[in-house]
């Protein structure tokens, strides 16, 4: 196997390999404070891109363009964040619910590095509002993990179908077996498939 990830992913799938000399160099942002990338994937859900940013921007203003402490979150009366900041109800709760969980230590942000990707995942979907999609996110852009594959991201699923020349979009199995090759790269080959849905709509 060879050390460097993007040769890896080359010599093992010729088509995977197109892919990453059309889109370029990888370079993956990470993402240093936990508690905001969880924050901000809760605020994030089923909004599009824009409406999301103009949110989040309200939240962050309304704690002095700071992050706030799962404490100050708790002390935000939940109309003010309906209201001012223009969060749903169910958001609210799941941002009370996580901010709840990291004050009396039932989830310890500090400790899922240590954990291995089922045991970070298996933590995280334990509070409100938060799947495996979003504790994969973490996995990848908060924890730095190397082989992540979300076989639910629509995004994926599309680059795989296009890539590989389904009829259809790709079952988890389908894309369990097409990913095995990659391993233990596939979060990076996933970012190369994410980019690559705006680089091209086809590869012969």
């Amino acid at each position: 196997m060879s050390a460097d990830p993007i040769k890896h992913l080359s010599e093992a799938d010729p088509r995977l390999a197109r892919v990453i000399n059309t889109v370029g160099k990888y370079s993956m942002k990470r993402r240093t404070n936990a508690f905001q990338s969880l924050v901000e994937s809760i605020v994030y859900q089923q909004l599009a891109g824009a409406a999301a940013e103009v949110i989040y921007g309200r939240f962050i203003k309304y704690y002095n363009d700071l992050i706030p402490t799962p404490i100050q979150i708790l002390s935000t009366p939940d109309i003010e964040l309906k209201t001012r900041v223009g969060l749903s109800g169910k958001k609210v709760e799941y941002l009370k619910d996580l901010s709840s969980k990291i004050e009396d230590r039932r989830l310890g942000l500090d400790t899922l590095s240590t954990m291995t990707d089922e045991e970070v995942v298996d933590q995280l979907i334990q509070v409100k509002g938060i799947g495996r999609w979003t504790a994969e996110m973490f996995l990848i852009f908060c924890l730095g993990r190397t082989d992540v594959l979300p076989v639910t991201d629509l995004g994926v699923k599309k680059a795989i179908k296009t890539i590989y020349l389904l009829p259809e979009p790709p079952k988890p199995s389908e894309m369990l077996a097409i990913s095995q090759p990659w391993k233990p790269y596939r979060s990076i080959a996933t970012w190369y498939l994410w980019k690559s849905l705006s680089k091209f709509k086809s590869i012969g």
